[in-house]
């Protein structure tokens, strides 16, 4: 079997040295040129580190394990790899026979306003994939400053620090969601040009896109959300006022807040979003592009590895 392994900021090729305890496995470090020259490849890093590469990692289709060595793990949380001992056992049972490889979703961001291409690309159609969540607004700002603090205190609560101060500074935006008319039953297929409609028009704090239930280190901003039921599971919270929402940010750790009036929360397999100016859209804690953007799904679409007592039962997330 041959073996590729991409190793994040932090990590070295001494972090392979427990997964080679087979020396019949080939390896090299960096991402494979095709399907022809791997068997799996193993991505040591977080959430960052994924987004960066989910395009490649999508064209090349070989199966994925995560082994969490960033500073945002939420990706590999939800798929029950919590710790690198986690990824340990996953990799044994793979190499063991067992089949423990699963397709999951991609959630997908298409920029709509030829003004504001897409970063890298010529293409203002140009889609992007994210794996757990994107967000604007509220969100979007706090992913920007976070990411300016130093790489140990994200992973140690920097998002949760960076939130507190922003909400008292941050103002409500006009924002449409429009979603497709056919989509309204929750159907298997939606036609390739829908009818869109608007869902609703009104001053927004945050909106949330997610693949996955957590993002930010931990907070379960999408509780019912599961990566391979091909839906997005939208988040969007109206004016609250900034001590209010300060004493309420707790219960998003634990999915509580969605009994809080001023939170939307529905399913949909995709939606446009447009706003009065464009606003920074960040998806897995990362930069993608601006508003107006289509936001949705594609199924299936990539296939990873995780424990089979994960695959067997629900995740406790928390």
């Amino acid at each position: 079997m041959r073996a590729a392994a991409i190793l994040a900021m932090g990590c070295s090729p001494k972090s392979l040295n427990p997964f080679q305890t087979d020396t019949n496995i080939d390896w090299q470090i960096g991402l494979p040129a095709s399907a022809h020259d791997a068997d799996i490849i193993l991505l040591f890093g977080g959430d960052g580190t994924l987004h960066r590469h989910l395009n490649q990692l999508v064209r090349l289709g070989l199966p994925l394990l995560i082994v969490p060595a960033g500073s945002g793990n939420d990706f590999a949380r939800a798929l029950g790899l919590r710790h690198v001992r986690d990824s340990i056992a996953a990799w044994k049972e793979f190499c063991g026979g067992v089949e423990n490889v699963r397709e999951i979703d991609l959630g997908t961001i298409t920029p709509l306003d030829p003004k504001e291409p897409a970063p890298g690309s010529e293409s203002i159609h140009h889609t992007h994939f994210f794996g757990c969540v994107a967000g604007l607004g509220l969100d979007a700002e706090v992913a920007r400053r976070a990411n300016q603090l130093p790489r140990w205190l994200r992973g140690h609560g920097g998002y949760a620090l960076t939130l507190m101060p922003t909400i008292f500074r941050f103002a409500p935006f006009p924002m449409k969601i429009l979603e497709p008319a056919e989509d309204r039953a929750i159907g298997p297929h939606l036609p390739e040009n829908p009818t869109w409609t608007l869902r609703s028009d009104q001053p927004t704090m945050l909106a949330a896109f997610a693949n996955a239930p957590l993002y930010g280190g931990g907070m379960q901003i999408a509780p019912h959300a599961r990566m391979d039921d091909g839906l997005l599971d939208v988040c969007v919270v109206g004016p609250v006022n900034p001590f209010r929402l300060f004493c309420l940010f707790p219960t998003v750790y634990a999915g509580h807040h969605l009994s809080i009036r001023e939170v939307e929360y529905f399913q949909r397999q995709r939606i446009r979003v447009e706003t009065e100016h464009p606003l920074d859209v960040y998806a897995d804690g990362e930069f993608v592009c601006r508003t107006p953007v289509e936001i949705g799904l594609q199924r299936s679409i990539l296939r990873v590895i995780s424990p089979q007592q994960a695959n067997s039962k629900p995740q406790n997330l928390a």
